[in-house]
C-alpha cells in the first residue's frame, strides 16, 4: 500500500541515513572529494589538513596512546575513524577513544569514550554543530583542540544538544580526562 504524504507547500530537504551514505561512498558517488563526512544527514566534504592540524593530530594520538598503554586501559585511539551516531550522523572525527577497535562498518556510539578533532579552519562548525550531535549521541567527553588559539576545548556532561561542563586548557599545560579516570596527558609538544 502506498502511503500519502501531506502536499508540500515549500521546498523541504532530504536527508540522508547513514545507510544511503554509506552505499553512496562504496558506490564511488564522493570519490572527486576524496574524504567526506555524514552531518545532520548531509553530505560534507573535508578539508585537506596542513601541517599544524596534522602535526597536533600525531602528538595527541601519541600521547593519548601512551597514557591509555601506561594505564593498561581496553581503549584504544583510533585516528580518522567514522562514527555511526545516528540515523543521519557519521563524523569522522580526528581521534576516537574506543573499547571496540576491531570489526566492520564504522564505530558504535556505546563503545566512544572521548572524540577528539583538531580545528584550523573548523573551529566554530566543531564547537557548535558537532558538539551538538556528539552530545546528543550521548559522546561522553569532547575535545576540541584549536591550533590557531592553541587552546583544547574540553567538553563533559552530554545533556540533550550541549555539554554541562566545559573547560579550556592551554596548549603546554596537562590536560586531564574528566571521565577517564586516571587518564592526564602532557600538551607541551603541541
Amino acid at each position: 500500500m502506498t502511503e500519502l504524504l501531506p502536499l508540500n507547500t515549500s521546498p523541504l530537504p532530504v536527508k540522508l541515513r547513514v545507510e544511503d551514505y554509506l552505499l553512496l561512498d562504496e558506490s564511488g558517488a564522493f570519490e572527486p572529494y576524496r574524504k567526506t563526512e555524514l552531518i545532520e544527514g548531509e553530505v560534507y566534504f573535508v578539508n585537506a589538513q596542513h601541517r599544524p592540524h596534522a602535526l597536533a593530530k600525531a602528538e595527541l594520538y601519541d600521547a593519548l596512546r601512551d597514557s591509555l598503554r601506561a594505564m593498561s586501559s581496553v581503549l584504544r585511539p583510533l585516528t580518522e575513524a567514522s562514527i555511526a551516531l545516528s540515523a543521519h550522523d557519521a563524523p569522522e572525527p580526528d581521534i576516537v577513544l574506543t573499547n571496540e577497535p576491531r570489526g566492520e562498518g564504522l564505530i558504535p556510539v556505546g563503545s566512544v569514550a572521548l572524540v577528539v578533532e583538531i580545528s584550523d579552519t573548523t573551529v566554530s562548525s566543531d564547537l557548535k554543530r558537532k558538539a551538538v550531535i556528539y552530545a546528543r549521541a550521548g559522546v561522553p567527553e569532547y575535545w576540541v583542540a584549536d591550533v590557531n588559539t592553541k587552546l583544547i576545548h574540553q567538553m563533559w556532561a552530554p545533556a540533550d544538544e550541549a555539554y554541562a561542563e566545559r573547560r579550556e586548557i592551554a596548549f603546554g599545560e596537562p590536560i586531564d580526562a574528566a571521565t577517564i579516570t586516571g587518564l592526564s596527558i602532557g600538551t607541551t609538544s603541541l
